[in-house]
């Protein structure tokens, strides 16, 4: 089969040796888009389709001495482990966030991931200007001193690895310098704009 494609390019006038010149592809055409111009998503579909997928709820916190403001710390559902190894964990805050310099100067972190039953414990890390450690036991990480909160069922101390712009919000990871959980305590989740709680399936 080989020998008779050969004899038809030869036959035909075509160069059976070294590859044929390829004319090279166009470039792609790059725009901004433009104003007046309709985005490709409408964001309130966006945000209620994304809604369906279901996530733990965290806050993170952070604290360093010359802030006269005293801890940090905001709820955030945007959590997620990136990297074995090295150890690396991933959050997400918009770039309109006011708590996320006060993080950023501590150059640390501490995730704390909520339990079933801290729903409230969430809604007050939520809200913007208040005293969000009023009445909230906590003690230091203890590698970075970040706020641990008590009776949270997992937390995870971490370091400012990296920063980096994606869209309205800015994507942080941290690499892990020590961590904890308490197994038997039931994850809280958020789903659809409301809380619950995981429950394994029957086999």
């Amino acid at each position: 089969m080989a020998a008779i494609a050969v004899r038809y390019l030869r036959s035909v006038g075509a160069a059976t040796t070294g590859p044929a010149p390829v004319d090279p592809l166009p470039r792609p055409h790059l725009r901004a888009v433009a104003e007046g111009e309709q985005p490709p998503v409408d964001p309130r579909e966006f945000r209620r389709v994304l809604g369906s997928f279901a996530s733990g709820v965290t806050i993170v916190t952070a604290h360093a001495p010359d802030d006269p403001a005293g801890p940090a710390g905001f709820a955030c559902q945007s959590f997620a482990s990136l990297s074995l190894d090295p150890p690396l964990v991933t959050f997400m805050v918009a770039r309109t966030s006011t708590t996320w310099p006060r993080i950023a100067r501590a150059g640390a972190f501490c995730v704390n991931i909520l339990g079933a039953g801290q729903g409230a414990l969430c809604r007050s890390f939520a809200v913007s200007g208040a005293d969000k450690f009023a009445g909230v036991a906590h003690r230091p990480a203890p590698v970075t001193g970040s706020p641990r909160l008590d009776s949270v069922a997992a937390w995870i101390d971490c370091r400012i690895q990296a920063v980096h712009t994606g869209g309205d919000h800015l994507i942080v990871v941290g690499r892990v310098e020590a961590l904890g959980a308490v197994d038997e305590t039931v994850p809280l989740l958020f789903h659809r704009g409301a809380f619950g709680r995981f429950a394994p399936l029957d086999d």
